[in-house]
């Protein structure tokens, strides 16, 4: 088996599934599937964490009834070879199992982070796009922005691209108001 460090991908002769990864030991580590191949990250900074604390924050007290609002690490299972943990995500209250969300999210958010960019910004980004995920939100806690995309006609399109003290507007899933400053200020 051979690892690649700058980005967390794992290779090896057979494609990984569901099944090996629910074997694998916790030590810690953000286990993940995209298409067969595992992705090993480390566990989030500080810095990271704040910023998915005040967003989730934000996401839950706006949310409207139906809606559940969850932070990794929860598994979703986009297939048998893929499953992801988005750093946030936001479904309909009915569409979880008892052990996971088995289905796209309506919105699913990554907080970027050095081990994690290209991955998040491309394999995740394609993933999701090819599941039907409607909304797809990446946060960069060191500009500070936020870039938003929605799904028309099976592909992705840029809704928003917004940093500083900037505000995105969303209307879906439900309205919400994000500016990035607001996710990294001091308190």
């Amino acid at each position: 088996m051979t690892a690649m460090e700058s980005t967390g991908l794992v290779f090896v002769g057979e494609p990984f599934t569901r099944a090996d990864l629910e074997a694998m030991p916790d030590d810690g580590r953000r286990h993940e599937l995209i298409d067969g191949t595992l992705l090993v990250t480390p566990a989030p900074t500080p810095r990271h964490q704040r910023v998915s604390m005040r967003l989730s924050a934000l996401l839950y007290d706006t949310a409207t009834p139906g809606f559940e609002v969850l932070t990794a690490p929860l598994d979703v299972v986009l297939a048998d070879d893929t499953v992801v943990q988005p750093d946030l995500l936001v479904a309909r209250g009915d569409a979880f199992s008892d052990k996971d969300l088995p289905v796209a999210p309506l919105l699913a958010v990554e907080i970027l982070s050095p081990s994690t960019r290209l991955i998040d910004l491309n394999l995740k980004k394609a993933r999701y796009e090819l599941a039907g995920c409607p909304h797809y939100w990446v946060v960069d806690p060191q500009a500070p922005s936020l870039t938003a995309w929605a799904l028309r006609d099976g592909a992705y399109v840029e809704v928003a691209s917004v940093s500083g003290d900037e505000t995105y507007a969303a209307s879906e899933p439900f309205a919400v108001e994000v500016t990035p400053s607001a996710l990294v200020a001091d308190r």
